[in-house]
């Protein structure tokens, strides 16, 4: 298979159905890499090209997301419930192991993975996403966190995804803008019909939403403690395996306090900044991601 073709396949794991690209020869050494919100596979097309040359690569759409089935309970977009769906994907593909790459949402669920299941990470790379443990601290003590994640309890409303929606995804494309609110040089035309495409599938944006309300780390309301009533014992929440984080620094969501003190759940950690990029490096830096991710991935390992 050419490393520039990428395909398309549907994998039934823990009772959904997951639709996922892919790109590589299968039996070469598993990458899988998981997107956030508001994403798809699409967010990870320049890696499936260029990791496929030398590994099979795999991005799918988490359950509910796109293409992939969506289960009706809040209760079945828990972290629990997707990393068991990542599980079953990996050992259906034919897999021990794998290298694990996630970004925003999708980092979120690759920690939750590695520190569930740490002998099927090989190495762990996260770009712009937060581990509990220090997230459920900057969300109840740094209010500069608070603000920046004030969006958060705005999707937990039950009108949220008709705001996202409205006005042809105008929420949406404002996730995605540069600080100025013009659409990014990455977000061209053929790219938003792909992600008008995705988010008015139907019911699409409601179950993305459910990640958010089916998870207690948000910011405190008049009404709910969020993320305060949150207590975790960094010793459950460790990370063993060599990681890589890639962190944007001109992100508006994600703020840099999120990565104080990860070495004390991630004792194997590197990290590096990339300071003209935002959330969305992946789109603005691809080369750059790339790089760095195929320096501390290193040759294939055995599958």
């Amino acid at each position: 298979m050419p490393s520039d073709t990428i395909t398309f396949a549907r994998t039934s794991v823990n009772g959904v159905r997951l639709h996922h690209a892919q790109a590589g020869e299968p039996g070469r050494p598993l990458m899988l890499f998981l997107h956030g919100f508001p994403e798809f596979w699409f967010a990870w097309h320049a890696q499936l090209q260029e990791f496929g040359r030398d590994h099979f690569v795999v991005a799918p759409d988490t359950r509910g997301v796109n293409l992939s089935d969506r289960p009706a309970r809040l209760s079945d977009y828990r972290a629990q419930a997707i990393v068991t769906d990542l599980v079953e994907l990996v050992q259906a593909l034919g897999y021990r192991q794998c290298v694990l790459v996630g970004h925003d949402w999708g980092g979120a669920l690759a920690f939750a993975m590695a520190i569930a299941r740490p002998d099927m990470v090989h190495k762990l790379v996260i770009l712009n996403a937060v581990h509990p443990w220090t997230f459920a601290r900057e969300l109840c003590h740094n209010r500069q966190q608070i603000d920046a994640s004030a969006y958060m309890n705005l999707f937990r409303r039950p009108d949220a995804a008709a705001t996202l929606l409205a006005n042809d995804c105008a929420w949406l494309r404002g996730m995605l803008a540069d600080p100025d609110g013009t659409a990014p040089r990455w977000f061209d035309d053929a790219t938003a019909q792909r992600y008008v495409a995705a988010w008015t599938q139907p019911g699409a944006i409601t179950a993305a939403l459910n990640y958010y309300r089916a998870s207690p780390l948000h910011p405190a309301t008049a009404t709910e403690p969020g993320a305060c009533a949150v207590k975790i014992d960094p010793a459950t929440v460790q990370v063993t395996m060599p990681t890589l984080v890639l962190w944007g620094e001109q992100d508006r969501h994600l703020l840099p306090g999120c990565l104080d003190g990860l070495e004390q759940v991630v004792p194997d950690l590197r990290v590096q900044y990339l300071p003209d990029a935002s959330h969305w490096l992946a789109h603005e830096q691809p080369d750059a991601v790339n790089r760095m991710i195929r320096a501390f991935v290193g040759p294939p390992a055995a599958a």
